[in-house]
């Protein structure tokens, strides 16, 4: 009994993961499984910088309401994840996981900063 209730739980998180992954798809991440992480056996839905642009896209808004909005670091955070790519895809250096992440969160916020003062500044000029 306890064995078909576990093989039942196991499909299901299988069948959670399969649907996860077809999202992270959806997102235009390549998913390839040695630049990702994993948690308990199973793959992220995207890659470790898509993770990170993802989580430098949640904290950009509380940032940006505490701190402000300072358009060199957040144009240096872009230029952060850019670097790191340019380096990896001409092949002067690989790039870590871990690598990936920290760029990808400086990315992330960046790329949302800058949104958000976009979007901010053309309310204002509407108005």
């Amino acid at each position: 009994m306890n064995k078909t209730v576990s093989s039942i739980q196991s499909q299901k998180n299988y069948q959670l993961w399969c649907k996860c992954m077809a999202l992270g798809e959806r997102t235009g991440c390549h998913q390839l499984p040695e630049r990702s992480f994993f948690y308990k056996g199973y793959q992220l839905p995207v890659c470790a910088r898509c993770t990170g642009v993802l989580m430098g896209y949640l904290l950009a808004s509380p940032c940006y309401i505490l701190f402000g909005f300072h358009i060199v670091f957040s144009i240096f955070s872009c230029i952060c994840i850019l670097t790191d790519w340019v380096i990896q895809a001409c092949k002067i250096k690989s790039s870590t996981n871990n690598r990936r992440l920290i760029t990808g969160i400086f990315g992330g916020y960046g790329i949302m900063t800058l949104q958000i003062a976009l979007i901010k500044k053309l309310i204002f000029i509407l108005k």
